[in-house]
Order: structure tokens, then C-alpha cells, then sequence
């Protein structure tokens, strides 16, 4: 049998030839342009005609707007791998482009449009997302996999939930809880996938010795007690039983991180960033914890695990994908290593600013600065080569 082959021939635009060349080019600019938005709303010297309020708007808008066309983007790219399926692409990948941007307008300008059209508009990306999946996976009956798609789908769940919470109670809690949650639960089990492996065919070939540990009972168990303990913070985020739970649960993540020899790859920062990212989940675990029981407040964890672990994951995996897929070499260049330094650096700041209210407006400041740096960074030094020709044949690891 001849193998699957990777790509249709397309005589469209490179940018629609595969789905991380848009989503991920897009996403990185509107994550900054949403920071950028951000602060003045904050400071009250920006009003958008948004029909969230300024908090839930930003919330919404890195939650359920800029991580979903990411998740979007990875998952397009990495299915066909999974399930010998060609990739979407053309006009399908275009109508899909289309409603995420639809969304984000929608959202921005709801006021205007009605807070129901603009939420049947913005949910509708995540349908279709779970539905092109759900449909991959199944043809090529790669059933493991279907785990993915329910976490989508719990993301798609908590995209309704805070349209319809937002509107009728003021603020969206629970659905800005539910939506971190199913990031947290992708970051644990597409972390648990990719960073080992190529943890492992890096060291194999540069550094000889200990290798990360294979996924075993022990992963099966730590995300089982995540989804749970999540679950338990989403419906309950303080009290003592949660405190312990997400203690726990945050120490067997960083026993996890500890077993994949993230230590051993101090030379090739396309591979060290991904361990870094992830050591974000634990912090996030425990900081949510502690906030639990009141000694810190919910926003040191609650960022931890998004500007930290999302951010930071989500911008290792757009380098290394962009990268790979477009024939170029697997080497971080320093401006890579200047956008990977400044996600770090707005992650850190951003928690700090939760930990010390007196140097609040100062680290925000440092956070928004550092993190339009990183995003905007990507799209400057990745947008070439995701909007042209693919060069070569990508490599394996």
C-alpha cells in the first residue's frame, strides 16, 4: 500500500495549505493586539462596545479567542499525522479562518450586534472545530485520540456557559473556570505526548544517558486526578478538601515534569522551553491551592497557568511546528530565544504582580510589554515562512 501522502496539491495561498500557518500567525496577533487593548481598558481609558465587561472581555478573549486557534491550529497539524487522514485545507480551512475572526469582532463589538448573535457567532468556531475533528479521528479510527476532542468539547462547553453566565449574572466565573480548566487538561495530556518524545530523540542523538521516562500508569493517573481535582476548583475554588487536592495534584506534576530529564537539555532551547512551559501547570496547582485557603490571591494561580504554562506551551509548540513543517531547520534562533525569554518573563511578572499589590501597576506593565514582545515577535520572525512555500521535507523529531 502506498503511504498516505502528506499534503494535497494546492494552487491556493501557502497561508491555507495547512491549518497552523493561519491560526498560528493570526492568533499570535491577536494575542497581542488584545494586550495592547487590555491595559488602557483597565486603567478606564479605552471603552470597547463590547457587551462583556473589561475583565470578561479580556478573560474571554485569551481563553476562548486566542487559545482555541492555537489548539485549532495544532490540532489540524497534528491529526493527519495521527490518522494518515489529509489535512484540511483551501476554502474549508478558509471558512474556518473566517468564523474565528467573525468571532472576535463579534465579541469586540457586541453591544452592537446583541449579546446573543455575537454568541451564537463566536461559539459556532468551536462546533465546527470539534466536528472537523471528531470526523478525522473517527475516519481514520484512531480512537486514542478521541480523548482530545472531549476536552475541546469542554472548552466549547465553557465557551456557552460564559456567554450565557456574562449575560445573565453580570460576570462569567464559572466559565472563565471551566474554560483554564480543559487548557489545563490539553497542556497535561498533549505535554505528556510531545515533550517526552522529543525530549527523548534529542538526547538519543546529542546527549546520550538518562531519557525521559515513558508515558505509563503513573501519567493515566496524574491526569485522572487533574480532571478531577479541576473539576472539584471549577465548581468549588476554596476550602480546605480543594487545597489538599490541588497540593496533591500539583507535587505528582512536578514528580512527572521531574521524570521526563528536562534537565539534560539546557543546549537546545527548542526542547528546554517545552519543560519550562509545563513547570507551570505544578506552580499553578499550587499557587490555586494556596489561594484556596486564602494566602495568596486566585489570580497568582489562575496565571500561572494561563500567561505561564498556556502561554509559554502554547508559543514553543508554534516555533517548533513552524519550523518543522516548513523545511527549516529544528535550531532556536536568538530571536526565538528572545520571544521565549519574553513569554517567561510576562508569566513571572504577572504572578509577581498578583504576590505584591504594591508593585501591581509596574509589573502589568512589564507583563503587557514582554508578552506583545513575544507575540508580536512570532508573527515578525515566523510570518515569512508561514505564509510561503513549505522549503523542504519537514524533519521527524
Amino acid at each position: 500500500m502506498n503511504p498516505v501522502p502528506r499534503l494535497r496539491d494546492s494552487r491556493g495561498p501557502a497561508l491555507l495549505s495547512y491549518g497552523f500557518r493561519p491560526f498560528f500567525l493570526f492568533g499570535a496577533i491577536y494575542a497581542g493586539l488584545a494586550i495592547l487593548a487590555w491595559l488602557p481598558m483597565f486603567n478606564g481609558e479605552l471603552a470597547l462596545s463590547t457587551a462583556f465587561g473589561p475583565i470578561d472581555w479580556h478573560v474571554h478573549e485569551m481563553l476562548y479567542g486566542y487559545l482555541p486557534a492555537v489548539v485549532t491550529g495544532f490540532l489540524l497539524t497534528a491529526i493527519p499525522n495521527w490518522t494518515g487522514q489529509l489535512p484540511l485545507q483551501g476554502m474549508p480551512l478558509f471558512v474556518l479562518v473566517a468564523v474565528w475572526l467573525a468571532g472576535r469582532v463579534a465579541v469586540t463589538f457586541s453591544a452592537e450586534f446583541g449579546w446573543l448573535s455575537a454568541a451564537i457567532v463566536d461559539v459556532s468556531f468551536l462546533i465546527l472545530v470539534v466536528a472537523a475533528t471528531a470526523r478525522e479521528i473517527v475516519a481514520g479510527k484512531n480512537w486514542r485520540n478521541l480523548r482530545v476532542v472531549v476536552m475541546v468539547t469542554l472548552l466549547l462547553a465553557g465557551n456557552i456557559a460564559f456567554h450565557l453566565e456574562a449575560h445573565f449574572n453580570g460576570s462569567a466565573e464559572y466559565g472563565a473556570r471551566i474554560g483554564i480548566a480543559a487548557i489545563v487538561l490539553l497542556l497535561a495530556v498533549i505535554g505528556g505526548r510531545i515533550i517526552p518524545s522529543f525530549t527523548r530523540n534529542w538526547l538519543a542523538r546529542e546527549n546520550p544517558g538518562r531519557l525521559p521516562v515513558p508515558f505509563a500508569r503513573f501519567d493515566v493517573a496524574v491526569i485522572g486526578l487533574s480532571a478531577a481535582t479541576l473539576a472539584l476548583w471549577t465548581a468549588q475554588p476554596v476550602g480546605r478538601i480543594t487545597a489538599a487536592a490541588l497540593a496533591a495534584t500539583g507535587a505528582l506534576h512536578i514528580v512527572r515534569l521531574a521524570r521526563w530529564a528536562g534537565d539534560r537539555t539546557w543546549r537546545d532551547r527548542l526542547v528546554l522551553i517545552l519543560h519550562v512551559g509545563y513547570a507551570f501547570v505544578p506552580l499553578g496547582f499550587l499557587l490555586a491551592g494556596a489561594a484556596a485557603v486564602d494566602i495568596v490571591v486566585t489570580s497568582a494561580g489562575v496565571h500561572a497557568w494561563t500567561v505561564g504554562a498556556a502561554g509559554t506551551m502554547t508559543l514553543a509548540v508554534m516555533t517548533r511546528a513552524s519550523l518543522g513543517h516548513t523545511g527549516n531547520a529544528l535550531r532556536a534562533s536568538p530571536m526565538t530565544q528572545t520571544i521565549y525569554a519574553a513569554v517567561v518573563l510576562a508569566a513571572l511578572a504577572r504572578i509577581c504582580a498578583s504576590l505584591e499589590p504594591g508593585w501591581s501597576d509596574a509589573l502589568l506593565h512589564v507583563t503587557a510589554f514582554a508578552w506583545c514582545i513575544a507575540f508580536f515577535g512570532f508573527a515578525l520572525s515566523f510570518g515569512p515562512m508561514l505564509v510561503g512555500r513549505q522549503r523542504a521535507t519537514p524533519p521527524t523529531q
